[in-house]
């Protein structure tokens, strides 16, 4: 879920494993200048939910009278979307926030904000101490942004952290500044009422609220007829969506709002991220199962493969109680292809736990794992009451290990695919061939494959495979036998 976003372009970044994904910058657009000459530009770093939240941002911005640019130097408007999960976005901020601080200088008059998971948290050494800053804005105040500007145009330091129980943006419609015009994120919650021991997302997100339904099924449809062709719906935990209609006191759990998506349209897919394995149900597997449109990939969160460990981290349920539900998953949806997030070097980890988490990979089968060690985040439970004890050199050398089962694991799952046939939504050229087309099957495995005449980006095409990596299938279109 952290790394699935193209990098920044010509920027001088330090990247480690798979950092490519952070730093995307928005303003890739024909409009580069609102009417009266002002411009922001943005960056975001962190989940799918801070990309999202820089569209909603763009939109505000839009309605102020902003333009986007890609251009750093040209920007009256500079700002950084913050994420707090880990300690290494957090050292990424504070080295461009230094880079920013001398464009202003350079350019007196630009403002810089700081938006997202740091702003409450590092709103006082933002502002006061470090001084590099002239907003700071939390995820439930960027409604109040135009306000703020214009505040700090006079002089003021803008500071809104508030974090709202009812905000859902709903009513924005989010400015796709960056898409390839194929796929799509909606948001569809916010917040999270899990308290795991390691994770700030409460107190930087704030509680669980859910989008009116009707607002989410419009937005999907109105990408429809704009051609897009996959949405993702996004939330911390999607699977605790429900949303009560005022008028009629219905309730549409997740289960429900995933018909609602798939009924927009059959050429439209759907996929969701992220889920949380206490709520995910039978119900929504099965609505999974009996909808082609609905994606049978499903993100499922494990963190540890032993009971204690995640009694430590509080995620509610035991090694025994994930397997089950990893059986039943594929009990439901044979094909149904299963990743993770995984954190190694946990407080008191021994190593024999962490042989549990390795033997989880195997048992759970995983498609593909984001895979972290440990990083203390202040004012988590696990800080406040957990001893970080296990050495660094311990926990990247687990990590490495947990990397190693899981990429040889991907491998081997790749290339039990050669010689199937999939259908795949094509999102663009690849990255490495202009002469090849990428795109991604129902199980979100990356297809690559040679163009073919009449073919374009946004087209559903079925692909055979013909080889593999542990990142990528390797095919040629084919048309597919009745």
């Amino acid at each position: 879920m952290y790394n699935d976003n193209p990098t920044i372009k010509n920027l001088d970044l330090v990247k480690v494993v798979d950092e490519s994904a952070q730093g995307q910058v928005y303003g890739e657009v024909a409009l580069e200048t609102a009417p009266d000459g002002k411009r922001f530009y943005i960056e975001s770093y962190g989940c799918q939910m801070n990309f999202s939240d820089s569209e909603i941002v763009a939109s505000i911005l839009g309605e102020a009278g902003y333009g986007p640019t890609r251009n750093l130097e040209v920007a009256d408007l500079i700002l950084i979307n913050t994420c707090s999960i880990r300690e290494k976005a957090e050292d990424t901020v504070r080295k461009r926030l230094r880079v920013f601080d001398k464009v202003k200088r350079k350019r007196p008059g630009t403002m810089v904000g700081v938006l997202g998971c740091m702003a409450e948290r590092l709103k006082a050494k933002f502002l006061e101490e470090e001084k590099l800053v002239d907003l700071v804005v939390g995820p439930d105040a960027y409604r109040d942004l135009p306000n703020l500007v214009a505040g700090a145009e006079e002089g003021e330091k803008g500071v809104n952290v508030f974090l709202s129980r009812e905000e859902t943006y709903a009513d924005i419609n989010p400015l796709r500044l960056q898409s390839n015009g194929v796929t799509a994120f909606i948001s569809i919650m916010r917040g999270c009422d899990n308290m795991c021991s390691f994770c700030v997302v409460p107190y930087t997100r704030g509680r669980e609220r859910s989008r009116n339904a009707f607002s989410i099924v419009a937005e999907a449809t109105d990408l429809f007829n704009r051609g897009f062709r996959e949405v993702t719906l996004l939330g911390q935990n999607v699977d605790s969506y429900k949303w009560t209609n005022p008028e009629t006191g219905e309730v549409v759990n997740f289960a429900g709002l995933l018909r609602l998506a798939a009924q927009v349209d059959p050429d439209l897919r759907i996929r969701f991220s992220t889920s949380h394995p206490k709520d995910i149900t039978d119900e929504v597997l099965y609505t999974m199962r009996d909808h082609d449109n609905i994606c049978k990939y499903i993100h499922l969160p494990v963190q540890s493969g032993n009971s204690r460990i995640l009694d430590l981290m509080n995620r509610t349920y035991d090694r025994e109680w994930y397997k089950a539900k990893i059986d039943r998953i594929y009990e439901i949806m044979p094909d149904c292809a299963i990743s993770s997030d995984i954190i190694t070097g946990f407080c008191t980890e021994t190593e024999e736990e962490h042989l549990d988490t390795l033997s989880m990979i195997d048992y759970a089968r995983y498609s593909m794992s984001y895979m972290f060690y440990y990083s203390e985040r202040p004012g988590t439970p696990a800080a406040r009451k957990l001893t970080d004890d296990v050495p660094l050199e311990v926990k990247k050398r687990r990590l490495q290990e947990i990397i190693n089962r899981q990429t040889a694991l991907s491998d081997e799952l790749n290339r039990q695919d050669i010689g199937k046939t999939f259908r795949v939504l094509i999102e663009g050229e690849s990255k490495r061939s202009d002469a090849d087309w990428k795109g991604r099957n129902t199980q979100n495995k990356m297809v690559i494959f040679p163009k073919v005449a009449g073919t374009a980006a946004g087209d559903y095409v079925y692909v055979t495979v013909e080889d593999a990596t542990s990142a990528t299938l390797l095919g040629r279109q084919t048309t597919p036998s009745n």
